[in-house]
């Protein structure tokens, strides 16, 4: 139990929501003397969601991995595939920003790029956006076919990242 309190804990912290959140409004807010906001490449804009969506995603699924009496490599498999997750999940949800039904998700759309946000569409447009997100769903779900785990919730729940639309 020590460990899963561990992972979450560490997730929501300033090494994951936190911090992430914190890069999060620092890419839109100019700095109190005005200076423009940082712009976020693409390997920014990743480390930006793994910390927000992708920390929260591989805790809860390393956390019930861990609780659940997962060994080592399977653990490692879920973590690795659980980022995949985090990351695909962000990258559609950008995607959807642009061109979801606002119906559908239950928000406004074009928020993002009103405010200025970094964002996958913008800096890739969306057909490389759709490809990024797929790219992914395979990865993870190599990462739980090497140790097993392709049957099951796990792979239905990343293909479902990658495929809703809301």
């Amino acid at each position: 139990m020590l460990r899963a309190i561990r992972v979450i804990a560490e997730a929501a912290g300033p090494t994951g929501m936190v911090g992430g959140q914190a890069i999060d409004l620092a890419s839109v807010t100019p700095d109190p003397r005005g200076h423009a906001a940082p712009i976020l490449d693409a390997a920014g804009l990743a480390a930006m969601h793994a910390k927000k969506t992708g920390a929260l995603i591989r805790a809860s699924a390393v956390s019930g991995a861990v609780l659940g009496g997962g060994v080592e490599r399977q653990i490692a498999a879920i973590d690795a595939a659980a980022a995949e997750f985090g990351l695909a999940f962000q990258i559609v949800d950008d995607i959807l920003d642009v061109e979801g039904d606002a119906t559908q998700l239950g928000k406004s759309i074009g928020k993002d790029a009103a405010a200025g946000k970094p964002t996958y569409p913008a800096l890739f447009g969306l057909e490389r956006s759709r490809r990024l997100a797929d790219e992914c769903l395979q990865r993870a779900h190599a990462s739980l076919a090497d140790a097993r785990l392709s049957e099951g919730w796990l792979g239905a729940i990343a293909d479902w990242v990658v495929t809703r639309r809301s």
